[in-house]
């Protein structure tokens, strides 16, 4: 699939990436176009190339520049924010620009974060966590940052880009547009938006409206939701150890609940709902070798710990997955 250096500056604002990409341009795979993404971000990019795109960025809370350089990464940048606008207060809001005043002062840049499901008071929360770092060790954070960024949007470029060729000779101009546009809100809504239930709140609510731990599936590859795949959630229960990397955990993982994604992408409930979420380490597993048995994946498992302190909050986890690889955050 071919693209210009105006598509790739949509997904990161260095100059220099752009012109690679599209030197490297057309990409047989979405898999392809990130692992080339990748190599040239960390490889070929230089230290200005990566402040270039650090620049591009608006200060989360803020509305992208109206004069950017490239109205679709501004557009992007606005759709990632969504959940970071909703759950914002004034008193947040006001608390995040004064943080992101002093993370500039002391590193030259703005703070880089990959927002896509991400509430105000997650992000406050990275910023400070982040904040008493070196600079060198920042620089490296807000490249990584971007490079999550990178990716879901080309994830977005190729969905647009094939809703486009496979419309253009079926379609008048009007109704062309109109199906681009729908592709786009696919992937916008299972990126920007990971509850269905309206994110308008930074206090914990006593009585929940969904289980403390949910997710979905995005399949990247096709640029729509997972349909279809098998999701199974676990707690571990044994007290005398914690599960690690370099020992065997077998018979300490007990079955909090088991589901199917359902036409969005999104699992049943796989707990019940409840105001305190017990706190313990956690395993969500995808069967993403039932749903593409020609992957690479026999199946996907993400491990986290929820800690006394954050009972009370929601735990989104969701998935982008493709046949040969897997992204994933945690939203709220």
């Amino acid at each position: 699939m071919a693209f210009d250096e105006k598509d790739f500056l949509a997904c990161c604002g260095s100059s220099k990436f752009a012109m690679e990409m599209a030197l490297a341009s057309p990409f047989k795979t979405l898999e392809d176009a990130i692992n080339t993404a990748r190599d040239i971000w960390f490889n070929k990019v230089d230290v200005n190339g990566w402040l270039e795109a650090f620049e591009a960025h608006p200060q989360i809370g803020k509305s992208p520049s109206p004069n950017h350089k490239s109205e679709t990464f501004a557009q992007w940048s606005k759709g990632e924010q969504t959940t970071a606008l909703a759950t914002a207060t004034g008193s947040s809001l006001l608390e995040l620009s004064d943080w992101n005043a002093k993370y500039m002062q002391k590193f030259g840049f703005v703070f880089l974060i990959c927002a896509s499901g991400r509430s105000t008071s997650e992000i406050l929360t990275e910023l400070k966590k982040r904040y008493p770092n070196r600079p060198i060790v920042e620089f490296e954070n807000a490249a990584q940052e971007q490079m999550k960024i990178t990716e879901l949007r080309l994830a977005k470029l190729f969905s647009t880009k094939a809703e486009s060729t496979s419309t253009h000779d079926q379609q008048p101009m009007a109704l062309k547009k109109k199906a681009e546009e729908d592709r786009v809100s696919i992937i916008g809504a299972h990126l920007t938006a990971p509850s269905q239930e309206p994110a308008d709140k930074t206090s914990q609510i006593s009585s929940r409206t969904r289980p403390p731990i949910t997710t979905h599936v995005l399949d990247v590859s096709r640029g729509s939701p997972a349909v279809g795949m098998d999701v199974k959630l676990e707690m571990w229960m044994n007290e005398q150890s914690r599960p690690s990397f370099d020992k065997t955990d077998i018979g300490g993982w007990v079955m909090q609940g088991f589901s199917t994604t359902d036409k969005d992408g999104r699992s049943g409930q796989l707990m019940s709902i409840v105001d305190s979420v017990n706190p313990g380490i956690y395993r969500i597993s995808f069967d993403t070798g039932k749903y593409c048995p020609g992957g690479f994946f026999p199946y996907v498992s993400l491990v986290f710990e929820i800690r006394e302190t954050q009972k009370s909050e929601h735990f989104h986890v969701p998935l982008l997955f493709s046949p040969f690889s897997f992204t994933t955050y945690r939203g709220s």
